[in-house]
């Protein structure tokens, strides 16, 4: 069992990482501005199931990974690392997703379905777990793998409040709230700053829990 202050500061950086406009929140705009609240919800569903997915992952994987060797660890944190520059240097320089206003009529079964498809293949959600998760597992605190449960849990109990926040912002405010600037301005520079940020932190936490 992770303590207090992993799981606080774990959260604080899920916080981060959710509220960027990736895949998982453009798809829930996309569905709560063309069809409404209870279709977005469904979207925010689905979602976080398939974040889940990415929680069982990493819950067997890190167990993997931390019982191999410190240089495995190594291995694994720095590709994260490189990654996660990588992602948010191509951030910066790519234009941003344009959200559909069309209407449509997507079936709350579909929306669901679609989430979880959506999330269980966001490199988004894979890259933050395999890159940022084991900074946080401590040799010292029980097994690797229920460590990685409960802060993985955590994730996805945030998702839901952030995810939600947004489908529900979207479906009241629809066309108004992304005809302005503010969501490709986020989806750019905040995001690709954020991706850089957690690069950093993870590539000057030192893993020395592990054995």
């Amino acid at each position: 069992m992770p303590d207090l202050h992993s799981i606080i500061t774990f959260a604080i950086a899920s916080v981060a990482l959710l509220l960027i406009p990736g895949p998982a929140v453009i798809y829930v705009l996309n569905r709560s501005v063309s069809d409404g609240r209870e279709v977005g919800l469904a979207a925010v569903a689905g979602l976080e199931l398939g974040n889940f997915v990415h929680v069982i992952a990493a819950s067997v994987g890190l167990s993997a990974v931390l019982a191999t060797s410190a240089t495995a660890f190594n291995v694994v944190k720095w590709l994260g690392v490189g990654y996660l520059v990588f992602v948010g240097v191509r951030t910066l320089l790519r234009k941003p997703t344009e959200i559909e206003t069309e209407a449509t009529t997507t079936s709350l079964r579909r929306s669901f379905t679609q989430g979880i498809i959506v999330n269980t293949l966001n490199p988004k959600v894979a890259l933050f777990f395999l890159s940022y998760l084991p900074q946080f597992i401590n040799a010292d605190k029980g097994a690797a793998w229920s460590q990685a449960l409960v802060l993985g849990s955590t994730f996805v109990l945030i998702g839901c409040v952030t995810d939600g926040m947004y489908a529900l912002t979207a479906s009241a405010l629809r066309a108004k709230l992304l005809s302005g600037r503010t969501l490709p301005f986020v989806q750019r520079y905040v995001a690709g700053t954020v991706f850089i940020a957690l690069g950093l932190v993870a590539a000057t936490t030192s893993p020395s829990s592990v054995k």
